[in-house]
């Protein structure tokens, strides 16, 4: 379901730090260095840079690293400062960078995939890289010797990836909009369940492993959280975007969720709410306010001497009403509709004030964000757009 208009950002927004500019093509991912005044890199225009901050206060590469095929995503682990990247021939090529972050040292490449890797993922505790493919593929290799452990054929091409390293749990999201949950054993795998909610692709995800919910952002511009750990299937709908959902990042200690699309948004969530799931819609041949036949029901038309209806929907309750009897708007942040949307009359009257209470905060990046990386100890917040650049902010005055 598309966004309609966004309501007016507050007055606390992020702080522009620094603009990181040079790559000659969109830069696919990007992570901020910890503890360090660095940025490292990877681009469609087969370059791996690791960006450091100069005494002139600009960011200059101290490493410029050309790939044999275009930098489709990467992993950087800040403990072994070991950089797993994805290609988009299938290869997957690991460094170790040096304590300097002036030098990076090739340990192993390997083919991980058929076509372009779109996801990767180096599990420390496991010595594990976990990698999804455009070949419908995923996969884990032993970081250590490069051998494929095993493999798991997806429904689609597959751009989301997470790992539960308590229990093993992978989640997959692809393109057709299903989760694939599956238990990874050192050489097996077994699949735990399925789910689908969006109407689009997946196309990010983000795990919180202390409340145990799976966060599913698509192009439909939606995001789902999903509670796992409950239980009972409980799907929580944000509706916030006004295009496809690029990319997400979890802020633990405050419990906000930050989401970024191609529409240009920063959207930051405040999860420490009790949010509502929204109704499932009901099918009827006419009003369930008035009686009024929809224009599909021929025989009360008829009957009645009608003329029928369209049929609409209540956000709300999500009983199906007509036009009349849901003629007004409004905002149901606890639902997840942060923008107005139809409801019935009669929810209208019962919303209050209070309810109507923005649960987020919207911000214009100004570009079209591809890919988000959330440095918690600092409050910094990394977005890299189709421009080609790459954006700090400082997110300490909405996240917090």
């Amino acid at each position: 379901m598309a966004a309609e208009p966004q309501p007016k950002a507050l007055t606390r927004k992020p702080l522009l730090l620094h603009k990181v500019e040079g790559s000659q093509e969109v830069v696919n991912m990007a992570a901020i260095v910890p503890k360090e005044d660095g940025v490292i890199s990877v681009s469609e225009d087969r370059t791996v840079r690791v960006w450091l901050k100069r005494d002139s206060g600009q960011y200059w590469p101290s490493i410029y690293h050309a790939m044999p095929s275009p930098c489709s995503c990467m992993s950087f682990n800040p403990e072994t400062r070991r950089l797993s990247i994805g290609l988009d021939n299938g290869t997957i090529s690991e460094f170790i960078l040096s304590e300097d972050y002036n030098k990076m040292t090739l340990v192993k490449s390997y083919q991980a995939h058929q076509s372009r890797v779109m996801m990767i993922l180096f599990v420390l505790e496991m010595e594990w890289v976990l990698s999804t493919g455009q070949d419908k593929h995923f996969t884990w290799h032993c970081s250590e010797s490069g051998q494929r452990l095993g493999g798991y054929r997806t429904s689609a091409g597959a751009c989301g990836l997470q790992f539960d390293v308590e229990t093993r749990h992978v989640f997959v999201g692809d393109h057709s909009g299903q989760v694939t949950i599956l238990k990874l054993e050192q050489e097996s795998c077994s699949l735990v369940t399925t789910f689908k909610g969006h109407t689009g692709g997946v196309t990010a995800l983000c795990w919180d492993p202390v409340q145990r919910v799976l966060f599913s952002g698509s192009s439909d511009h939606s995001i789902i959280m999903w509670d796992i750990g409950g239980r009972k299937g409980t799907a929580i709908e944000l509706q916030g975007h006004n295009d496809k959902v690029q990319s997400l990042s979890y802020a633990q200690h405050t419990r906000q969720l930050i989401s970024c699309g191609a529409d240009g948004g920063i959207v930051v969530w405040n999860m420490d709410v009790e949010r509502q799931e929204t109704p499932e819609w009901l099918d009827s041949d006419s009003c369930q306010k008035c009686d009024q036949p929809f224009f599909w029901n021929f025989k009360q038309m008829w009957d009645s001497k009608k003329i029928g209806l369209r049929q609409h929907h209540c956000r709300k309750c999500g009983k199906a009403v007509c036009g009349k009897c849901s003629s007004k708007r409004s905002s149901i942040p606890l639902m997840g509709f942060e923008f107005e949307v139809r409801v019935c009359d009669s929810c209208h009257e019962s919303i209050t004030d209070e309810e109507r209470a923005p649960t987020a905060t919207f911000h214009d990046s100004k570009h079209n964000i591809v890919h988000v990386h959330f440095d918690a100890t600092r409050g910094w917040l990394l977005t890299s757009g189709t421009d080609k650049v790459i954006k700090l902010w400082d997110m300490t005055p909405v996240v917090s």
